[in-house]
């Protein structure tokens, strides 16, 4: 790990202070392990999968609030079959008090299963209120959509922020993972420009291998350029090693300024598995604190 200079020391612990976590129905025993690495609070989103069932996302939303942890669930917009699947979802967050803040999405499939074609029609429906949302956060591309125009993007943006104020529910935005910093600030930079003040959480990678790393990263379509990977850490001549975000991290605390970029905190892809992730965590803020 890279030493912290005294600057990015203070801005990068003041980063992390409340940073958020990610996680798949099929995680519970692996957030058991890492439950006493992670502060009490930190936000927990629970993931969407087409191949876990509504039973395994409740199932995980009351594990994350059984540790002490605020649950985050994320709707698919393009996987539910009716309104009233959509309904029963929030019933059941809501009867088990894990409902107060979602997270979402349009999904996966490229055609909608049933009434709901994107995040933007969830919002508006104004059920998320009505079963005891409080807070909803929507997704970022600060490297855009491989299947979506940055016009499309931006207007999506606006129209959902707009939606979430009009709808009375606070919200935030976490963008998609990268392995460089520029675009993702220059990225925030424009969003506050365009009078979109939502929180951000940026989108960091865990502690995983390189292999695993770049797959993911070409499925999303996010730049892994020579130069890009050099300035991450990530070795593409060695796909058998493990890369973290300490360089990401480092060069996030140099170029963040709360003037330009408002309020942002990190939020953690676990692709190496929770308990890897939270370790690390626990250490660069050590690192970073001392």
């Amino acid at each position: 790990m890279n030493p912290l200079s005294t600057e990015s020391s203070t801005v990068g612990t003041s980063l992390l202070e409340d940073f958020s976590l990610e996680m798949t129905g099929k995680d519970v025993p692996q957030l058991e392990e890492a439950a006493g690495l992670i502060p009490k609070g930190t936000r927990i989103n629970v993931t969407f999968l087409g191949n876990e069932n509504p039973r395994m996302r409740l199932e995980a939303a009351r594990a994350v609030k059984r540790l002490g942890f605020l649950p985050v669930p994320h709707i698919s917009a393009r996987r539910l079959g009716s309104r009233a699947d959509f309904e029963q979802f929030l019933a059941g967050l809501r009867a088990d008090g894990t409902g107060a803040a979602v997270f979402a999405v349009g999904g996966d499939p490229t055609r909608p299963e049933g009434p709901y074609a994107d995040s933007l029609s969830l919002i508006e429906s104004g059920l998320l209120s009505e079963y005891g949302v409080r807070h909803v956060g929507i997704c970022g591309y600060p490297e855009g959509h491989p299947a979506i125009s940055g016009d499309a993007l931006w207007a999506a943006l606006r129209d959902k922020s707009a939606a979430i104020a009009a709808q009375g529910l606070d919200g935030g935005v976490i963008t998609q993972f990268g392995f460089d910093v520029d675009p993702v600030l220059a990225w925030i930079e424009r969003m506050r420009g365009e009078g979109i003040r939502l929180p951000v959480r940026i989108g960091v990678p865990g502690p995983a291998g390189v292999r695993r790393l770049l797959s993911y990263a070409a499925r999303f379509g996010v730049g892994t350029s020579a130069s890009v990977a050099k300035k991450y850490g990530l070795s593409i001549g060695n796909l058998m090693r493990t890369a973290g975000p300490d360089e990401f991290l480092c060069a996030l605390a140099e170029g963040y300024d709360a003037a330009r970029h408002g309020e942002v905190k990190v939020h953690f892809y676990t692709f190496g598995g929770l308990k890897a992730t939270s370790e690390w965590i626990a250490q660069f803020r050590e690192s970073a604190s001392a």
